[in-house]
């Protein structure tokens, strides 16, 4: 019997055994995780880590009070504690006429999320691949000094939940990516850059592609100095435009609107953003890192379109929240593991491309700050959307490219910030599960000296 069906009937025990401890509702969620971590530093491996978790989580749902408990013990002793401590803890849990469990869907997308090459590739193989990268920058130009790092990564998951409703669901879905981290350095000065790919499919990962871009983004940078404090077009390389998505994915859930947390509360249908502006959320992308056929409570994964052409269209879901919202979740009951009960999140989370190729951007700008790193996105208020920032990037002169600045900040309010998108790329890139193109703001304000 291979694993999957074992997962099955341990999950079939365990709802049976809810059910008769007495549990009007239940909901069984079974995971198993492996994810491998090779390191490589001046062509030897520094760090090689192999690690596995699996376990059980079980949501009761008795008179409107719901209890949770987990365990990393499948046998028959683990499943029967685990269901009665989720039912013990329906004793200590408020009444709520919102906490249910959804029934089986009626259609799931048909994905390629598992590719067996991953686990076929012998561990040598990875291990050059992430030496290949590291020689592919150190030859892209002397001034690469040091390699932080050069990693190679995979991961593989089985999935199964059932609940009482008849729900019996199970998918397996694996990943493989690359990351190279360096310095360049020239007389006194050093300045960092930075690489990563990550793909469903073995075979379409590039290490030289991704050594060559890390280390161009330190060596561009060589030479970088404040500028004075100006009011300019602002031109965000796809990697920074995707770190803002990182500020509004919390505010654009059903969640955060309904605890008063989102500065998007209230708004449907208003116009929050540019009309170059939509953003989606996609759990069923081909080719996606967080694609998958259901959530994490079994509700089928769909496209979320959140904000078309700079209108608020509406708010990602689980069940509780489209519960307590009258609508239908739209499969974004995410969970980290089995140790956890379905939160609402992204998964792939993106800002859709325009039709301008991002050099057309810069050429239409007589001047401007073309970002390539910001620094302290993790300090924005995710509430209010104000923001204040380091930033780093390249001057724009007459329509070029020129010299590199640092030391400058950036701040303002998310709001306004997309108002003044005037021009998307059409380079749009992921960086895991968030993606953007190039983004193009009409003028901000840029403190320098």
């Amino acid at each position: 019997m291979d694993k999957e069906s074992i997962f099955l009937r341990t999950a079939e025990a365990a709802l049976d055994r809810a059910k008769k401890l007495g549990a009007h509702l239940a909901e069984v969620y079974i995971s198993s995780t492996k994810e491998l971590n090779i390191e490589v530093r001046d062509g030897r491996v520094e760090t090689m880590k192999l690690a596995e978790d699996r376990g059980l989580g079980i949501r009761v749902i008795q008179n409107g009070r719901i209890g949770f408990s987990f365990s990393t013990d499948l046998s028959p002793r683990g499943v029967e504690d685990a269901a009665r401590k989720a039912l013990d803890n329906c004793g200590k849990a408020s009444e709520d006429p919102f906490n249910r469990l959804p029934p089986p869907g009626t259609d799931y997308p048909a994905l390629d999320i598992y590719d067996p090459a991953i686990r076929e590739a012998t561990v040598e193989q990875k291990i050059e691949m992430a030496r290949y990268m590291e020689e592919t920058a150190r030859s892209y130009d002397p001034r690469v000094k040091i390699i932080e790092s050069s990693t190679y990564q995979d991961g593989e998951v089985l999935v199964c939940v059932i609940n009482s409703l008849g729900m019996q669901l199970s998918y397996r879905s694996a990943y493989c990516g690359i990351y190279l981290a360096l310095a360049a350095g020239e007389g006194d000065d050093s300045q960092t850059g930075f690489a990563l790919d990550f793909k469903l499919k073995y075979d379409q990962l590039k290490p030289e592609k991704v050594g060559r871009e890390a280390a161009r983004r330190a060596v561009r940078m060589l030479g970088a100095a404040p500028v004075t404090t100006r009011r300019v077009a602002v031109v965000l390389d796809p990697f920074v435009a995707t770190g803002f998505l990182g500020l509004l994915g919390p505010a654009l859930t059903g969640e955060a609107v309904q605890k008063g947390r989102s500065l998007f509360a209230r708004k449907v249908g208003e116009r929050v953003a540019s009309d170059k502006i939509t953003i989606t959320d996609d759990g069923a992308m081909p080719g996606g890192i967080a694609s998958a056929p259901f959530d994490g409570e079994g509700v089928p994964t769909s496209r979320t379109v959140l904000i078309e052409k700079g209108i608020l269209k509406g708010y990602l879901h689980n069940t509780y929240t489209a519960s307590r919202e009258g609508v239908r979740s739209t499969g974004n009951g995410v969970r980290s593991s089995f140790k956890g009960t379905p939160e609402v999140g992204v998964t792939n989370f993106f800002i859709e491309p325009g039709q301008v190729p991002p050099e057309a951007l810069i050429r239409e700008l007589p001047d401007g700050l073309y970002i390539t790193e910001v620094m302290g996105m993790h300090t924005a208020n995710p509430i209010s959307g104000d923001f204040s920032v380091g930033v780093a990037g390249l001057l724009i002169e007459n329509g070029e490219l020129t010299r590199p600045v640092r030391g400058m900040a950036m701040g303002g309010n998310i709001m306004d910030f997309l108002a003044g998108i005037d021009a998307v790329g059409n380079d749009l890139q992921f960086f895991g599960g968030r993606g953007a193109p190039t983004l193009r703001v009409a003028g901000m304000t840029v403190s320098g000296q």
